[in-house]
């Protein structure tokens, strides 16, 4: 004859989550943007002063005159 099975263990549900667990990811995500938008747009350095007049991106070369650049001659090492 067969046997008659034996209990090895009784499963249960667990108790539905409060409403802290269910949402508790969403409230940091949003508190997380909420920080990261308040940090990269108040929290940037101290503006910086300019001291000297912004050049334009492109110029002409100046002319070549003679003696305008020194050469090795120029500081006593002879060639």
């Amino acid at each position: 004859m067969a046997k008659a099975p034996t209990v090895i263990g009784v499963l249960t549900e667990s108790p539905a989550p409060t409403s802290w667990k269910a949402n508790r990811h969403k409230i940091f995500g949003v508190g997380g943007l909420l920080i990261g938008y308040l940090v990269g747009t108040h929290l940037h350095g101290a503006p910086q002063q300019q001291t000297e007049t912004p050049q334009p991106g492109h110029t002409t070369p100046t002319p070549a005159t003679s003696g305008g650049h020194p050469t090795r001659t120029d500081h006593g090492l002879a060639a």
